[in-house]
Formats: C-alpha cells, sequence, structure tokens
C-alpha cells in the first residue's frame, strides 16, 4: 500500500515553485488543474489540485482552509537542512532544538499554510 497526500489549493503555481525550489521535490506530472510531486529520494509524493475544477467530484471541490495540516520532512542531517534553508531566506517558524522525546527539528510553512517540521530523529533521554 502506499500513501499520496493532496491538497487543494488554489496556488498551484506558487506551490510548485516552493517545494521544488526550496524542498528540491521533483515533478512527477502535472497539468492545468493537478501537480504531483515527489521527494528528492522519490520514496514519497504529494499532490496538489485546483478547487472547483469540472472534471472533479463534489468531494474533491473545496479548497483546504490553511489550517489542521501538517507534513513531517524526515532528513539524515537536519542542522545541514535548517543552515540551507536559512541561507536561502526561508522565514524559520521553529527555530531548530532537539526535544526530549527524541526529535532534533525546526518548522517552516508552505504557501498555504501548512506547517512542515524537519526532522533527524535522534535517541530519546533517559
Amino acid at each position: 500500500m502506499k500513501l499520496n497526500a493532496g491538497i487543494i489549493t488554489e496556488k498551484l503555481q506558487e506551490t510548485k515553485q516552493f517545494y521544488t525550489e526550496v524542498l528540491d521535490f521533483g515533478v512527477r506530472f502535472e497539468n492545468e488543474f493537478y501537480l504531483l510531486l515527489h521527494t528528492p529520494d522519490h520514496s514519497a509524493e504529494i499532490s496538489f489540485l485546483q478547487p472547483y475544477h469540472p472534471s472533479q467530484k463534489p468531494i474533491f471541490q473545496s479548497a483546504f482552509s490553511g489550517k489542521g495540516v501538517y507534513l513531517t520532512i524526515e532528513v539524515p542531517h537536519v542542522d545541514e537542512v535548517y543552515q540551507q534553508l536559512k541561507d536561502k531566506g526561508v522565514p524559520i517558524e521553529i527555530e531548530i532544538r532537539d526535544e526530549p522525546w527524541g526529535d532534533r527539528h525546526f518548522a517552516i510553512k508552505d504557501p498555504n499554510g501548512i506547517g512542515i517540521d524537519v526532522v533527524t530523529y535522534t535517541k530519546p533521554e533517559d
């Protein structure tokens, strides 16, 4: 089984620019109303759909409201990614930090208001 999360948004071009230029995602497929992106290592995908497109049924019509969704991107070296994004001028929502349960992470936000937690898992504190 494979999971592909999808977000319905009016901001297809801003979203494509953010994920490809900031996070180095690739484009697997796109047309005028749909965008399918993949992580740099091709291990995961996320899709974005234009709202109220006539090809879509009512369940896939309403746009995301900007709250209640987050993504986690696990990376081998979170400090390197943090510095790369800071160097690109990406606003950091949560500064890099260690958590007692074993995360070293920071957070950014995409053009749709989706929080993105960038994390390297470490051993939890005793």
